[in-house]
């Protein structure tokens, strides 16, 4: 994805081990294989504030690679939609939040965290996403081990910011979260977890890890690449009036939500 005016800083950074490519089975490759699938840069020490408590976490910046080739077979067969959809997975760079041990950690809590700025970065209560990040924080620290993913390319549920916006005016028209995105003649999800799948199966070796999510989807997208789960969590955090429509949608699409909310 990124080239090196100065070379020899990639070569210091794989030298140290501190830039590795991933084939598609999680297995450390040469930069040049023709299996490349995945660049993954780290750990860079992240310092953070954590429920009152000052946290290093180690962070694992990862991103696909994609060859040209791919991008121009996706534009001629697969259509706009294939083409876009390779385009949002390979210009992301995905995150890990790790807590240090995590490559060691037995059954490490990991909370897999779909992008959302209105409500991880501007407060917005018209979701639950960021009370929900801050709660995976929060309970990773307290766990011991774990990470919190974060796939940055996943905005309203893959459609982006412009068009998230949009069907916000649609909802408060009268349409649910998900016939909003239909009306826009966009997936109600597009969503794709097989790069989360591959880096997480780099950094735990293959171990099995417990998830924090409501979405049963999530479950079933990691274990169909590879990675196992042993148990899941229901994470609650930040329903109120303002986002009860949104909380009821997912809740009728499947997701794991008590009926009380």
């Amino acid at each position: 994805m990124f080239s090196y005016p100065d070379e020899s800083i990639r070569a210091q950074l794989e030298s140290d081990g501190h830039l590795l490519t991933l084939d598609r089975a999680s297995a450390i490759v040469p930069a040049d294989d023709s299996t490349a699938f995945m660049s993954v840069l780290g750990p860079v020490p992240i310092p953070r504030v954590i429920n009152g408590d000052d946290v290093m976490l180690e962070w694992y910046p990862f991103v696909c690679r994609t060859e040209l080739s791919a991008v121009q077979d996706a534009a001629h067969i697969g259509g706009t939609g294939a083409f876009r959809a390779l385009l949002d997975s390979s210009m992301s760079v995905n995150s890990v939040f790790a807590l240090p041990g995590l490559r060691n950690a037995e059954l490490p809590l990991v909370r897999i965290h779909s992008c959302c700025l209105t409500g991880d970065v501007f407060g917005s209560r018209r979701c639950d996403c960021g009370p929900q990040l801050e709660k995976a924080f929060e309970r990773i620290k307290d766990a011991g081990a774990g990470a919190v993913v974060y796939m940055s390319g996943h905005e309203g549920r893959g459609i982006g910011l412009w068009a998230k916006a949009v069907t916000y005016l649609l909802q408060d028209s009268g349409k649910d979260t998900y016939k909003a995105d239909i009306a826009l003649g966009l997936p109600e999800d597009s969503r794709d977890f097989s790069d989360a799948a591959a880096v997480l199966r780099h950094l735990l070796r293959g171990r099995a890890l417990c998830l924090m999510s409501n979405n049963p989807d999530r479950r079933e997208q990691l274990e169909q690449h590879g990675q196992a789960v042993s148990e899941i969590i229901s994470p609650i955090a930040g329903v109120c009036e303002h986002n009860l429509r949104y909380v009821h949608a997912k809740r009728a699409k499947g997701h794991k939500l008590p009926t009380v909310l």
